[in-house]
């Protein structure tokens, strides 16, 4: 079983998954970061940003949430699921970002 989830309320998509208690917190917290929503959004915006451009980010401390079509958050679930559980995959996403200069708004 995955760690995220798509569901839909009156015609909206969304995808989301709660922050904290992921098999990767600890590679999270090891390179200086907050493993919360606001950190998953930049791992989102840094790893899938031709799909995080049509999609909307709405997260909070304790959950990633992004808004969007069915097919756009399904293409950023398939990017994000393996992230929230392997920290191998998860800490070579972390280094190309910060080796592009990019920062994380945890």
């Amino acid at each position: 079983m995955g760690n995220t989830r798509i569901t839909a309320i009156d015609g909206t998509h969304c995808l989301s998954f709660d922050c904290g208690g992921l098999p990767v917190d600890e590679a999270i917290i090891t390179r200086g970061h907050e493993p919360n929503g606001y950190f998953w959004e930049g791992i989102a915006s840094f790893a899938a940003a031709d799909i995080v451009d049509a999609v909307e980010l709405d997260s909070e401390g304790d959950m990633f949430s992004a808004t969007g079509t069915q097919s756009d958050l399904e293409r950023l679930q398939a990017v994000m699921e393996p992230l929230t559980q392997d920290e191998k995959a998860l800490e070579e996403v972390m280094r190309r970002a910060e080796a592009d200069g990019f920062e994380f708004e945890d």
